[in-house]
């Protein structure tokens, strides 16, 4: 009888036990979980990955060209200024040798007419012409300018492309500037010249008159030399109507044949220059360079 009491409070204990414990359990929490992307569409992420590539790759050749663009258009504009300071700077050099050229130029060829009015009506002071005097001193005056050229081609030959090459250099290459150490040969022929005329103006006397006519000869000779050489042949200034004359376009193209040594560096004189070039069978070249010559000197001529 006890053994069934025992046995029937067991059983309801166990149902009361196993009762609680359903009612107060917690509930099991599901969690949603997403359906991963490589599961729904898995090429979805390969053409996004794709398009991404394909914009980035676009944007860098973009960005690449707009900095190549960039680029040469600061060289573009670097090459112009670069031009454009060129030019200037050439042109203030041209102008700066075209005053030196202007001044020089009045102020030998004034003093040389007041030097000859003078010494003449000094010599026919007294009423007698010293016929002897002025015929020597014109004479001379021509003789000295003609003489002067067979001195400046052996001077040439002999001296600046020898012992005085280092002086003379500067003529051969590119100028910086309006002058060159080459003009120092300039001053140093006018030394004499102007020695000569002092001599001659201020004394009287067949001699002094003589003295005179040199001085006045190598005078001229290097006024047409600037002229020529300087003015027409290497463009240092304008020289006007003077290049429109065949022989001196002759001279110009001969003088630039020195300057490119195809004849051993001939000719070494200026205003004969032709002539050497033809003794030494160079006709044919110096046709060449007188058209060559012509045809720089007329784009020159447009662009001026």
């Amino acid at each position: 009888m006890a053994t069934g009491i025992t046995s029937a409070n067991s059983s309801v204990v166990t149902y009361l036990f196993a009762r609680y414990t359903s009612l107060t359990a917690k509930p099991t929490s599901i969690r949603m979980i997403p359906p991963s992307v490589s599961t729904l569409a898995p090429h979805t992420k390969k053409q996004r990955s794709l398009t991404l590539w394909a914009v980035m790759e676009k944007n860098e050749d973009s960005i690449k060209i707009e900095k190549e663009d960039f680029v040469k258009k600061q060289n573009q504009k670097k090459v112009l200024s670069c031009v454009e300071e060129k030019q200037a700077r050439k042109k203030t050099e041209r102008q700066a040798y075209l005053v030196a050229a202007i001044m020089s130029s009045i102020g030998i060829s004034s003093m040389a007419v007041l030097a000859v009015y003078y010494r003449f009506s000094w010599q026919m002071e007294g009423g007698e012409l010293q016929l002897l005097e002025m015929f020597g001193t014109f004479a001379l005056s021509v003789g000295a300018a003609v003489g002067m050229e067979f001195w400046a081609r052996w001077a040439h030959r002999a001296l600046w492309h020898a012992s005085l090459w280092h002086m003379h250099e500067s003529h051969h290459r590119p100028r910086d500037g309006p002058f060159e150490l080459n003009d120092v040969f300039a001053i140093i022929n006018a030394v004499p010249a102007i020695a000569l005329l002092s001599y001659g103006f201020f004394n009287k006397g067949l001699v002094p008159g003589l003295c005179f006519g040199a001085g006045l000869g190598i005078t001229v000779f290097g006024m047409a030399y600037m002229f020529v050489h300087d003015g027409l042949v290497h463009r240092r200034f304008p020289v006007g109507p003077i290049i429109h004359v065949p022989y001196l376009r002759k001279v110009a193209a001969a003088h630039q044949l020195h300057h490119s040594e195809k004849f051993n560096g001939l000719p070494y004189g200026l205003f004969l220059g032709p002539q050497e070039v033809q003794e030494v069978g160079g006709e044919e070249e110096l046709e060449k360079e007188i058209r060559r010559w012509a045809k720089r000197s007329k784009g020159r001529s447009t662009m001026n």
